[in-house]
């Protein structure tokens, strides 16, 4: 049986394993930190926009199992917010407990505490992995989904400092990109200004800090938008953001709040003392990161270059999915990425054709159209989700932007990869 292993938990890499054991190959997760899909525990966002059709595409393709357990945990389902339509926001405390099941019925091993520090090459191709504790770990092939967040240096030196998110970096080390290791030189994205690098895009605060008639909002409605004054209005914190599809005025002239059972607010960061001004927060306490008041994480500062099967270029048995594998924003992105890495990182392991996404559909298109835009000139400024900004604007324009269930069902029928996920390439 091929064995697979995942270097890196959060949502793509278990899409990923996923996808490899549906094959029919053994998959192992490494993962540096105590909880699976890193930033989705802070998350919380599926289906608006451009994922919608995204996800209903992976769905019919066979990749459901992820998108199955966001709409079960969802807190509100279809709801609308400046410049994004029919969202639903999943649970963030709950969310990874629910993934880790399923991995766990499927008989993916999860290997936690576990950090890749090199490689062990053979030509072009990876032999093993070898951990911080000086163990080695053989696979037929492997797939990087480490993402570009960190380490804590990196922080320091293109952000404000390191905020202590949720992964962590103080705790269990930063991150580690295994395809430099393999002698491959990572992209780096830029912000408006040059500087490498961006900020995530918000911040959490504890849902119980907030005053009682904002908790009641929140928990009923999903949404809460809560106008600023005129001094309070800083349109220059729209450019800093990675989450380019949330730079739009209404996001600098109000706070946006997102129930994810944390309260979510739209911003990289708020000085606390400001916030604290406002009504309703007068108590108000950053949940992640611990200092949402002056930083927060940087991001886009680790991507591998590959080509349109996932594949990492010059190692020959190396894939990759996620932020490691563009400059993507979002959890949809990471998932439907990880899903054909995983499935292709089996068919390199038995000799077999790769499989290329058909650009008639979203995620192939997306995949493509992004790994063109991102190696021509100024690409490192661009950034690349389905929810927003250049490639939900070429969706529209392609009319790949499509909500109607039965017209993608025909789409992906027509494609002839219907259910391709489902299918096993080797027996067990």
């Amino acid at each position: 049986m091929p064995k697979v292993i995942v270097i890196g938990g959060g949502w793509a890499g278990c899409a990923a394993a996923i996808s490899a054991r549906k094959a029919g190959a053994e998959a192992t997760i490494l993962e540096r930190t105590d909880l699976l899909l890193g930033l989705g525990n802070v998350g919380g966002l599926t289906r608006n926009n451009g994922r919608y059709t995204a996800t209903e595409e992976s769905i019919l393709m066979g990749g459901r199992e992820l998108f199955e357990i966001a709409d079960e945990y969802s807190r509100h389902k279809n709801i609308d917010f400046p410049g994004h339509s029919h969202a639903n926001i999943y649970d963030v405390n709950r969310i990874e407990s629910a993934v880790r099941r399923k991995l766990q019925e499927m008989n993916i091993q999860l290997k936690f505490y576990t950090k890749a520090v090199n490689v062990e090459m053979e030509a072009e191709r990876i032999k093993a992995v070898l951990l911080e504790d000086g163990e080695k770990i053989c696979g037929d092939s492997f797939i990087e989904t480490t993402g570009s967040t960190g380490p804590m240096a990196n922080c320091h030196k293109y952000g404000n400092g390191c905020a202590m998110c949720i992964l962590r970096c103080p705790t269990f080390g930063g991150r580690v990109s295994i395809s430099e290791k393999c002698g491959i030189k990572d992209m780096i994205g830029r912000r408006k200004d040059g500087t490498y690098g961006s900020f995530s895009g918000s911040v959490k605060i504890n849902k119980e800090t907030l005053s009682e008639e904002l908790q009641e909002r929140l928990n009923k409605e999903g949404v809460v938008i809560v106008p600023l004054s005129p001094h309070e209005i800083h349109t220059e914190k729209l450019d800093i953001k990675i989450c380019q599809h949330y730079a739009i005025d209404d996001f600098a002239e109000n706070i946006i709040l997102l129930d994810t059972g944390h309260a979510k607010l739209m911003s990289p960061f708020y000085p606390l003392e400001r916030l604290r001004a406002i009504k309703g927060f007068e108590n108000a306490k950053f949940e992640d990161p611990y200092s949402g008041g002056v930083a927060n994480s940087i991001r886009h500062l680790s991507i591998a270059p590959r080509d349109n099967f996932m594949k990492v270029v010059g190692v020959d048995n190396l894939f990759t999915a996620g932020e490691k594998s563009g400059f993507y924003i979002g959890h949809t992105e990471a998932i439907v990425t990880g899903y054909l890495a995983g499935h292709n990182g089996v068919r390199k392991a038995l000799n077999m054709d790769l499989i290329e996404l058909p650009e008639q559909l979203t995620i192939g298109d997306f995949i493509s159209y992004s790994n063109k835009k991102m190696h021509e000139d100024g690409g490192d400024l661009l950034k690349f989700t389905f929810a927003g900004s250049i490639y939900f604007e070429r969706m529209k324009e392609k009319n790949l932007y499509i909500t109607d269930k039965k017209v993608l069902q025909k789409k992906v029928g027509n494609s002839g990869l219907l259910g391709f996920y489902d299918k096993k390439l080797v027996n067990e």
